[in-house]
């Protein structure tokens, strides 16, 4: 009886979505002849073809999809085998690899972290903070487990799951006289800091001037919320930023809670959605899943 194996089918799999078999061994690791090898040992056990080149476009041949049709209800039965298997270990060599915007990081993140540190005292976790444009691709490739980021976030291996609206709003030093609608046209004629643009939350606020027509030349632009809000102390202007940022974990109770800023919402009212990403055919070992759904809990 022949017998499929996993590795070849895995490589199998992802010459397909990619298209390629070179973007396959950049990311699988290997040489491009060590995964036509593969290939090829597969299709030998098979005894069919399975991909064909279409152009300069790898395809699957109509036993190759059929194959393909298959394949998540094997990954599927392998990752609760493996699933089932972990829970009669410890997760001693478990590891996580999540990845977030600094504002999730500091504000939203720590105690969920210190739960799963409690259930898990074994786990390795690993938090790197970014703009999702890099976290997308770190999470396709499977340098990391997760991203909790700003949407839009899509690829073709990834799951996305929106899980919170998180509201923008402008801080303002008290000396600051602001208008009673914090309206595109207004803002533009106010002293405003905003987030560097790399990322989505600087799109989505650039989106909102947009739609109104609106100029803004933002007098300043970081890449910290910490250093916007310390600029905004030091009188240098108004910033627009999360609602999520104005926390009150100890170490910032000092900057918000014990100054009279003035936090006003914008009219029309702004948004970003966070959601969870993780590739369709991780295997979610127990640290994983729970923070999962400690992440799917927020509102």
């Amino acid at each position: 009886m022949n017998r499929l194996n996993l590795d070849q089918l895995s490589t199998f799999k992802d010459v397909i979505e990619l298209g390629s078999f070179s973007a396959a061994a950049d990311r699988l690791n290997l040489s491009q002849p060590a995964v036509s090898l593969q290939i090829r040992q597969l299709e030998a056990r098979l005894g069919t073809a399975l991909i064909e080149r279409i152009g300069r476009k790898a395809q699957p041949t109509a036993a190759g999809a059929e194959l393909l049709a298959h394949a998540a209800r094997i990954d599927a039965a392998v990752s609760a085998a493996l699933d089932a298997v972990t829970a009669y270990r410890g997760d001693a060599q478990a590891r996580l690899r999540l990845g977030t915007g600094e504002t999730a990081c500091i504000f939203l993140l720590p105690p969920i972290l210190k739960d799963l540190r409690r259930r898990f005292p074994q786990l390795e976790i690993i938090v790197t903070t970014g703009n999702t444009d890099d976290i997308l691709p770190a999470v396709e490739d499977n340098r990391l487990d997760i991203g909790f980021v700003t949407m839009p976030a899509a690829g073709r291996a990834l799951e996305t799951t929106p899980v919170m609206d998180d509201e923008f709003v402008i801080v303002a030093p008290p000396a600051m006289e602001l208008p009673k609608r914090l309206t595109p046209e207004a803002l533009g004629k106010l002293p405003v800091m905003l987030f560097e643009p790399a990322g989505n939350t600087r799109r989505l606020v650039d989106e909102w001037f947009a739609r109104s027509n609106a100029v803004l030349r933002p007098v300043m632009s970081l890449g910290s919320v910490e250093a916007l809000k310390e600029f905004v102390d030091a009188g240098l202007g108004c910033a627009i930023l999360p609602r999520m940022a104005l926390g009150d974990s100890i170490t910032h109770k000092t900057l918000i809670a014990h100054k009279p800023f003035a936090i006003r919402s914008l009219s029309p009212a702004l948004y970003r959605k966070l959601a969870i990403i993780v590739r369709r055919d991780k295997p979610l070992h127990r640290g994983l899943k729970q923070l999962i759904a400690a992440l799917k809990a927020l509102k």
